[in-house]
């Protein structure tokens, strides 16, 4: 098999060669560094076999500590399988769904038994026990198997939520087998990549608790979602927390009302009421805004906040993003709030025979979207 390497140059390989083997064939230090391999922009795994590209010769880079988003993401994601050992070791009953890593971090989301509450004052015997696990260098071991058995080894262990994930795998993607991963005493249902071992984790910080209904639906279960991140290196996270504080003290949730600017309520979740001393702001911003787009040969329109849902059905939004969009029955009708000005700015420009003449068109709109 032959494989295309960063610098151009080309790495033959057996069949039947793994991530490992590519390392180790680049050379010894390479290999005691690698953390995965991307082959074709996917990464994959250290210990998984490679395959061979069916026409152009296939890229391969290793992944170290210094691959930048792909190292982190992976060692996050790690971070998350271990957190949810932790928690399973220390909460007895608890009920695992996912543990994905995101862009700053990673989270899991665990189902604790009735009477059962987990806050940030739990995170320093958690994490202990998480340090343990660490530095035991527990091997992640990647097992294919049958998405029956592995329905029925979860089932067994009364772990719904990965049940239902395999339904849907099973339903979704026709598959007829999942990948199980394993570090230490815990087995969790995922796709991967990981790295090689748990030891490889440097550093990490479990940051706060937060609630999140399964598979985002408010009709189903809240869970309790914990919320880390993960780094290489104890300066690497010492500014990332550093960062965070400063963007807490720059909060506009926080700096609005006090400065009285605006002031938040339930009744109104995510929509400010804007006070006095706001709408000074505002205005002048607005004048701003006006100002600018009259010397760019934008006009100033008003379109409804409302709209038949047809209209999103036309534009693609229904399609791609109706789990986002609010929608309501009026009189017999399903409506939707816009998410956009574009659908409404279409109307308006059919609205008259046009000429490629009258291009560019420009509307500008302070949309409530």
């Amino acid at each position: 098999m032959d494989f295309q390497l960063p610098d151009g140059t080309t790495l033959s390989l057996p069949g039947g060669a793994t991530g490992a083997d590519a390392a180790a064939a680049i050379g010894p230090g390479l290999a005691r560094a690698a953390l995965a391999v991307k082959v074709d922009g996917e990464v994959r795994d250290l210990a998984r076999p490679l395959a061979g590209g069916d026409g152009a010769t296939p890229t391969l880079e290793v992944i170290t500590e210094r691959s930048g988003a792909d190292a982190l993401a992976l060692i996050r994601h790690d971070t998350a399988h271990v957190l949810a050992t932790a928690v399973m070791e220390l909460y007895p009953g608890v009920k695992i769904s996912i543990g994905p890593p995101i862009e700053d971090g990673f989270y899991y989301d665990f189902d604790f038994p009735d009477g059962t509450h987990l806050s940030d004052s739990d995170f320093e015997r958690i994490e202990q026990r998480m340090r343990e696990h660490i530095a035991a260098g527990e091997p992640f071991v990647r097992e294919d198997i049958p998405a029956a058995q592995a329905r029925q080894r979860f089932a067994a262990e009364h772990q719904d939520y990965k049940v239902q994930l395999i339904d849907d795998i099973v339903r979704d993607q026709y598959a007829d087998s999942v990948s199980l991963y394993t570090n230490g005493p815990f087995t969790d249902l995922c796709r991967g990549p990981h790295g090689p071992a748990t030891d490889r984790i440097k550093t990490f910080k479990l940051q706060s608790v937060a609630g999140a209904y399964w598979r985002g639906d408010a009709n189903n279960k809240m869970l309790t979602r914990v919320y880390g991140t993960a780094f290489f290196s104890g300066k690497e996270l010492d500014e990332h927390l550093e960062r965070l504080e400063e963007a807490r003290a720059r909060d506009h949730r926080r700096l609005g009302p006090q400065l009285g600017l605006f002031m938040l309520s339930e009744l109104a979740p995510g929509g400010p009421l804007w006070l006095p001393n706001g709408m000074v702001i505002w205005n002048e911003l607005t004048a701003l805004w006006r100002e600018e787009n009259a010397v760019r040969g934008y006009r100033e329109v008003k379109t409804p906040i409302l709209y038949d849902v047809e209209l999103f059905k036309t534009s693609g939004h229904w399609e791609g993003f109706r789990e986002h969009m609010y929608f309501t029955e009026v009189e017999g009708r399903t409506m939707g709030l816009k998410p956009m000005n574009c659908p409404a700015h279409i109307q308006l420009f059919k609205n008259e025979r046009r000429s490629y003449r009258d291009l560019p068109i420009r509307f500008s709109e302070q949309g409530l979207v």
